[in-house]
């Protein structure tokens, strides 16, 4: 943060058990107040938050029409378009305008308070605390809560979600195509991204292919893939994989997902 954007104040707050999203934003109670934007890490959304300046309403929910809701939440919604409540990763699909994990609240501390109750009364799924009953609590206590819907909506929660927010990305314009190979016999087929100090030799990189700092690729063809920071890849044709950092693969054709700090070879 402090790299990318150096004039913003920024403070970290460390939750240390997995108590779910409630929990984690009452730890960092000190620093919420009045207008508040809470954004899940693990989404990214298209929107225009113009309108704020002159919003009335307590909160907002940002949500996209889905065919299969299971996985999210769910927002129930009266005749009016007002929030009724919010349904945590719902059983059926019957309700399919799904939280994306982006709320407006007009008052931070009225979030607060309701999540001190939510915590009181162990309001909780399977020992985690979803802000999705915090904010039912702010509805039984009359705040008014309505949707605004947004049609972009990049979900990384799992492999698959985070490998095709990885391509829309580099499809709209977060690639570079200017990178110069410092090895010979390298084909680079965009768009990708490709930090710097990244070597490549006899190598074809992408399309829709990110590569972090430092990366060495030999004698590969990698495609729809991120590969973080320090790894070293030989010999192998990859596709439809996301690999961690400062992991040394050599081997064969295959799709992988493989954490930081690894060994291994096919």
């Amino acid at each position: 943060m402090q790299a990318a954007h150096p004039d913003m104040i920024v403070h970290y707050v460390v939750q240390e058990q997995m108590k779910g999203q409630s929990e984690a934003i009452r730890l960092a109670r000190e620093f919420i107040h009045g207008p508040t934007l809470i954004a899940f890490s693990d989404t990214l959304i298209e929107t225009d938050l113009g309108f704020l300046n002159d919003e009335t309403a307590d909160g907002i929910a940002w949500v996209k029409t889905m065919p299969d809701p299971r996985r999210f939440g769910v927002v129930e919604t009266d005749a009016e378009g007002w929030a009724v409540r919010l349904i945590e990763k719902p059983q059926d699909m019957s309700k399919n305008n799904v939280v994306v994990g982006f709320y407006y609240f007009r008052d931070g501390n009225q979030l607060i308070d309701a999540i001190d109750e939510q915590v009181k009364r162990k309001i909780q799924l399977k020992g985690e605390y979803f802000l999705a009953d915090a904010i039912n609590l702010m509805l039984g206590y009359g705040a008014r809560f309505r949707t605004q819907k947004t049609e972009i909506w990049l979900d990384a929660g799992i492999p698959e979600a985070l490998l095709e927010t990885n391509r829309y990305l580099l499809d709209h314009g977060r690639g570079n195509h200017d990178f110069q190979a410092e090895m010979g016999g390298v084909t680079i087929v965009p768009p990708v991204s490709i930090a710097p100090g990244v070597r490549l030799e006899c190598s074809v990189i992408g399309p829709h292919v990110t590569l972090g700092e430092g990366c060495s690729i030999t004698s590969a063809v990698v495609r729809n893939s991120i590969i973080d920071a320090g790894t070293q890849i030989s010999d192998i044709v990859i596709e439809g994989s996301l690999i961690g950092r400062n992991v040394n693969l050599q081997g064969r054709a295959e799709k992988l997902n493989i954490g930081d700090n690894s060994w291994m070879e096919m």
